[in-house]
C-alpha cells in the first residue's frame, strides 16, 4: 500500500522475520511495543528507544501547536555513540546530520552505518547495532519505530514501557520551561461523542481484519484522548488512522489492502518540505492551504492584546514597526501587499524568523506625518492594505498605526553662584605695598557684575577682571603669569584644571582669551563656565600675578606660539596668588 512500509516489510521478509514489535509516537500520544498508552502532556525531549550497550538512541521532542496544554511530536532524533552522530528529522521532511543539512532522494544513502531515505510519505531510516536492527519512519506528525521481535532486554524508553515517563525525561536536551502547564479554555466546538465515533473506526472494516494482530484500543484511546480537548485540524483527524493502517502493514500477517476512507487525504507527509523558524509549526492557512503559524506559548500574549507586531522601535531619526509573520499567514494577510503611507515603502522578512519589518528614516519619510505640539514632535505613519482597485476589495481593511514621539529638546539649566562679586588681597613686596582685586562679569565691557544670588549657568561665558591699586602706572605692570581652577580651596590640590599658562591662554580650552596681560596695572580674561565631571561642588580659580618693571614691551607675554616666542622678563618680588570661587 505504501511504498516505504512495503520497502520495510521486503526487507523483514528477506530477514525470515514473521512479525516486528512496533512503537508508534502521534501528537501528544506513546504506543509502546506491549500496546500501551501514555500521553505526553509537557512539551519536553524524551528517550523513546536506547540501550548504551549497542550505542543507540532514539529520543523526541514534543512542542505545543495551536494550544499550550497539547503537546505535539514535533522532531526525532537517532543518536549513535560510534562514530558519535546525530540525525534529526524535523517537520517538512527535513533532515540534519549533526550541524548539517542533508540533501535526500527516494534512492537513499547510507550514512555512519545509518541508512536513510526520503519519498513523499516521509523520512524512513534503519541502523543495524550489536546484531539489533531498528527501522524509523517520521513524517513530520508521527513516527513509528520498529524492531525484530523479540524486543532485547538491556532496551530502555518509552517505546520500552510508556508508563514510564516521569523516568525518561532528557532534561540536558529539554529547555528550563518545558515543563510549565497550561490551561487553555475548553474548545466549545468539539463534540467529544462525535470523535469517539470516529475512532472507533478503527475496529470497523477494513481495519477490523488487523484487529488480531494489531490491538486498535491503545490507537482508538490515543485518538480520542487527543481529539476531545484539540481540534480538528492540519490532518490530526486522520494521523491514529493512519498511524493504525502503517502498523497493520508492517505485521507480516495483517493486510488491509488499498485503504483509503474519504475523509482522509493520502498518505503523503503533511507540510513536507516547508520549512518553518522555531517559533511556528506547519498547519493549514486560513485559505485552505499551508503554511507557517504561530506556536500557542509565543503567540499567547500577543494574542491577549490583540497585536500583530513588536512595540514600535524609536530612534532620533527613523522608526520601524515588526510584524509577527505567522500571525499575519494565520488571518490570510499576504505581507506584500502592505504598504506605508508612500505606496512605494513595502515590509521585508526575515526569511529566517518570518518577521515583517517597514520603516522609515530622515533618508525616506514614507509619508510620515510630523507633528509639532510645543513639547513633543510625534511621526506618525500606518501600514494599510495594498488595493489592486480603487473602486472595490473583496479584503478586510488593514491599518496598523504606529508613531514615535520625542520630547523637544530642553537645555537642563545649572545655576552656579559667584560667591563674592569680588575679592580683594593685600600684598607687601619689597618696596611695594598694593592690593589686588579679583572680579567677575557677564559682559565683555565689564560693566554687569555676577549677581551672586542669580549665579550663570554651565558654558556661559563670563570675564574676570583683575586690578591692582597702589602702583606706579609709568613704572609698573602687573603680568597674570597663570590662572587655574581646582574643586577644592587649596591652590596646589587636584584635579586642577588650567586656564592661563605662562601668560598665555592654554590651548587646551579654545573659550579662554586673555587682553591687557602686561600692559598696565590691570588685565582681563574670558573662558565658559564649567563644573569637574562627577562633582557638583565648589569650582576655585586661582590667578598667579607678577610684578614687572616696564622698559619697552618686556613684560608683554609672547602668545604668538612657535619657536620664536620671546621669552619673559623676570618679575621682581613675591607673587601674589588671588582666589575666586563658585557653587553650584
Amino acid at each position: 500500500m505504501l511504498r516505504p512500509l512495503l520497502f520495510l516489510c521486503t526487507i523483514m521478509a528477506l530477514t525470515g522475520a514473521a512479525e516486528v514489535d512496533i512503537c508508534t509516537v502521534t501528537g501528544p500520544a506513546v504506543i509502546d511495543f506491549q500496546g500501551r498508552f501514555a500521553p505526553v502532556t509537557d512539551r519536553c525531549v524524551y528517550s523513546m528507544l536506547s540501550d548504551p550497550s549497542a550505542g543507540l538512541e532514539v529520543f523526541a521532542t514534543f512542542r505545543e501547536r495551536r494550544r499550550r496544554d497539547v503537546s505535539f511530536l514535533d522532531s526525532v532524533t537517532l543518536k549513535l555513540q560510534d562514530p558519535a552522530v546525530q540525525f534529526h528529522l524535523e517537520q517538512g521532511g527535513r533532515v540534519q546530520v549533526n550541524d548539517t543539512q542533508l540533501n535526500l532522494s527516494s534512492s537513499g544513502q547510507k550514512l555512519h552505518s545509518v541508512w536513510i531515505s526520503k519519498d513523499k510519505t516521509g523520512v524512513m531510516a534503519n541502523v543495524t547495532t550489536s546484531n539489533h536492527t531498528v527501522y524509523l519512519f517520521f513524517d513530520g506528525s508521527t513516527a513509528q519505530i520498529h524492531v525484530e521481535t523479540p524486543v532485547w532486554s538491556s532496551a530502555a524508553g518509552l517505546c520500552a514501557n510508556a508508563s514510564s515517563i516521569s523516568t525518561q525525561r532528557l532534561n540536558h536536551y529539554s529547555s528550563s520551561s518545558c515543563q510549565i502547564q497550561y490551561n487553555d479554555s475548553i474548545d466549545t466546538s468539539i463534540n467529544c461523542s462525535v470523535i469517539t465515533d470516529h475512532c472507533n473506526i478503527l475496529k470497523e472494516s477494513p481495519f477490523s481484519t488487523c484487529n488480531p494482530d494489531v490491538a486498535p484500543t491503545p490507537y482508538i484511546n490515543a485518538c480520542s484522548d487527543t481529539l476531545c480537548k484539540y481540534p480538528s485540524v492540519d490532518g490530526v483527524r486522520c494521523h491514529f488512522l493512519w498511524a493504525y493502517a502503517r502498523a497493520c502493514s508492517l505485521n507480516s500477517r495483517a493486510s488491509l489492502g488499498a485503504w483509503r476512507p474519504a475523509d482522509c487525504s493520502s498518505a503523503e507527509a503533511f507540510c513536507q518540505d516547508k520549512v518553518c523558524s522555531d517559533h511556528e509549526f506547519c498547519g493549514e492557512t486560513f485559505s485552505g492551504g499551508t503554511g507557517c503559524l504561530c506556536r500557542a506559548v509565543f503567540a499567547h500574549d500577543y494574542r491577549q492584546s490583540n497585536t500583530l507586531s513588536e512595540p514600535t522601535v524609536c530612534r532620533q531619526n527613523s522608526g520601524s514597526i515588526t510584524l509577527i509573520g505567522c500571525l499575519l499567514e494565520e488571518k490570510g494577510i499576504d505581507f506584500s501587499t502592505l504598504h506605508l503611507n508612500n505606496r512605494s515603502c513595502r515590509g521585508e522578512m526575515d526569511e529566517q524568523n518570518h518577521m515583517v519589518t517597514f520603516s522609515f528614516d530622515s533618508s525616506n519619510t514614507c509619508g510620515t506625518e510630523i507633528t509639532n505640539n510645543g513639547s513633543q514632535i510625534t511621526y506618525k505613519n500606518t501600514i494599510r492594505y495594498q488595493n489592486s482597485s480603487d473602486v472595490i476589495t473583496r479584503q478586510d481593511q488593514f491599518y496598523i498605526d504606529f508613531s514615535c514621539q520625542h520630547s523637544q529638546p530642553q537645555t537642563k539649566v545649572v545655576a552656579f553662584n559667584i560667591k563674592d562679586s569680588s575679592v580683594v588681597v593685600i600684598v607687601k613686596s619689597g618696596e611695594w605695598n598694593y592690593s589686588v582685586a579679583m572680579k567677575a562679569y557677564t559682559d565683555p565691557g565689564l560693566t554687569h557684575a555676577v549677581d551672586s544670588t542669580v549665579g550663570v549657568v554651565l558654558n556661559q561665558k563670563i570675564w574676570v577682571e583683575l586690578t591692582t591699586t597702589g602702583l606706579d602706572a609709568d613704572v609698573i605692570a602687573v603680568e597674570t603669569e597663570s590662572c587655574w581652577a581646582t574643586s577644592r580651596d587649596s591652590p596646589s590640590s587636584q584635579p586642577r584644571y588650567d586656564l592661563i599658562k605662562n601668560g598665555c591662554a592654554d590651548p587646551g580650552d579654545q573659550t579662554v582669551q586673555v587682553e591687557g596681560n602686561g600692559e598696565g596695572t590691570s588685565n582681563h580674561f574670558s573662558f565658559n563656565m564649567f563644573q569637574f565631571t562627577g562633582s557638583s561642588g565648589d569650582v576655585y580659580l586661582h590667578c598667579k600675578l607678577q610684578l614687572c618693571v616696564k622698559q619697552g614691551n618686556r613684560c608683554v607675554p609672547d602668545c604668538s606660539g612657535g619657536s620664536n616666542r620671546r621669552r619673559r622678563s623676570t618679575g621682581f618680588g613675591r607673587a601674589a596668588v588671588i582666589s575666586l570661587a563658585w557653587t553650584q
